[in-house]
């Protein structure tokens, strides 16, 4: 039985980086739940592992998408555009820091490391959802993925908080101004989960035992269910759902650091 119905609804999900990743969960389960989802992959070195999971989803469209590399991102729309016409909802589940400035303090930060990080995590889901709206002629839903760095200070996450924190409003803002055209912008905060991306934070094995102990639930999440959320949000479902930031960490953030 399906968790929701997306039958007929068209998705791009960008940032799989491989099976374990928080946007392959999220893909499989708006695939499974009856949705057509469009695949990006970083660049020719990722494909190799993207791909497979793609075509395992049946997607229709899996192209590449460096969001810093002018054009490939709007050539990713053309492409929707071009054999859709139309978007329902986007993924937005990239963050990417250079390694100095996300190991060292905030204090710290260089000024090209800082615009980096914010250009990829941040300003390109603004992108993503300028490049969305004339594609959502019903209505449809936009994603992103934070963390609760974003509103307390985490050991070792660094300059990530106040990127995330810059996302996580971002998103709001986006909920406000779209909204009039039935277009919902949503932020999920998953728990600590063992990706690629994550493997980058120092001593992040020690965060994610810390939040197992602690977690009023007393587990760690999946992509699996991280997936369910984010069906649920694009779904119909949650069509008076927008703004919000949803957690889905077992309960850790009531708990606090």
């Amino acid at each position: 039985m399906k968790l929701v119905d997306l039958t007929g609804k068209k998705g791009l999900v960008v940032g799989i980086a491989n099976a374990d990743s928080i946007a392959y969960g999220c893909a499989k389960m708006f695939h499974d739940c009856g949705a057509d989802i469009a695949v990006t992959y970083l660049n020719e070195k990722s494909e190799k592992y993207v791909r497979p999971l793609a075509e395992s989803l049946n997607s229709p469209i899996i192209v590449p998408c460096d969001v810093s590399i002018p054009g490939q991102l709007e050539a990713v729309f053309t492409e929707i555009e071009q054999k859709w016409g139309k978007l329902d909802f986007v993924l937005h589940s990239i963050a990417f820091a250079p390694r100095d400035d996300l190991h060292g303090r905030v204090v710290d930060c260089s000024q090209e490391g800082f615009s980096m990080a914010m250009d990829i995590s941040c300003h390109s889901f603004i992108r993503m959802a300028k490049l969305a709206e004339p594609l959502m002629i019903d209505g449809g839903c936009l994603l992103t993925m934070s963390y609760f760095g974003a509103e307390k200070v985490v050991a070792d996450y660094n300059i990530m908080g106040p990127v995330k924190a810059a996302l996580e409003s971002t998103a709001r803002y986006l909920a406000a101004e779209l909204g009039p055209k039935g277009i919902r912008v949503n932020s999920v905060s998953p728990g600590p989960l063992k990706t690629r991306a994550a493997s980058g934070i120092a001593h992040f094995d020690e965060l994610m035992e810390k939040a197992a102990a602690r977690a009023p639930e007393r587990h760690l999440v999946t992509i699996e269910d991280v997936g369910a959320l984010a069906a649920f949000l694009v779904s119909d479902a949650a069509k008076s759902l927008t703004g919000n930031r949803s957690y889905i960490d077992a309960g850790y953030h009531i708990i606090g650091s």
